[in-house]
């Protein structure tokens, strides 16, 4: 039996509790804590009173192209890359704030939640991999999230060139 400080562990049971009120998966808390997978379950099932829900992660890069979900990811990385850089946080500490940032900026705006706390850490990953990048509007500047292997010289985004049916889908059910 190893020693473990009781101190450490109660931060590791502190960090499990917040990413599964947040709305982590089971995989993203096996990941970031060093609590056993048994433990995760328990301490799951007190919080949310049910078990976590089952099956693979979402595991696709095309999901955050789509011209939703990449506005939604850009402002979460954003915030998430401000926290690292300037504040000093760990990636862990930052994917928390950064996601609580993203739901208070989306909730100013009322806008509906796009990007589930799974799906930022699995952004995180994917751009720390090199499989997705954050590139400059030309209109804009801001950064936007887009694929590494894609030419980039010319982008534009979503917001300074709205798709043509972009929004079509709740205009058509606030009409029926």
């Amino acid at each position: 039996m190893r020693n473990r400080s009781i101190l450490d562990e109660a931060r590791q049971i502190d960090l499990a509790i917040e990413l599964i009120r947040l709305g982590a998966r089971l995989q993203v808390l096996e990941s970031e804590t060093s609590l056993s997978r048994e433990r995760l379950l328990r301490l799951y099932k007190e919080v949310q009173g049910k078990s976590p829900p089952k099956g693979m992660l979402p595991f696709s890069a095309d999901w955050f192209l789509t011209w939703q979900p990449t506005i939604h990811s850009s402002l979460f990385m954003g915030g998430y890359r401000h926290l690292i850089e300037h504040c000093k946080l760990d990636r862990i500490d930052a994917l928390v704030r950064g996601y609580r940032l993203y739901l208070e900026q989306i909730g100013a705006f009322g806008l509906d939640c796009k990007l589930s706390l799974t799906r930022a850490w699995i952004l995180i990953r994917y751009l720390e991999s090199g499989l997705l990048r954050t590139t400059p509007c030309r209109a804009c500047g801001g950064l936007f999230v887009t694929h590494a292997q894609d030419l980039h010289d010319d982008f534009v985004c979503g917001l300074c060139d709205v798709p043509s049916r972009a929004g079509k889908t709740q205009i058509a059910v606030a009409t029926l």
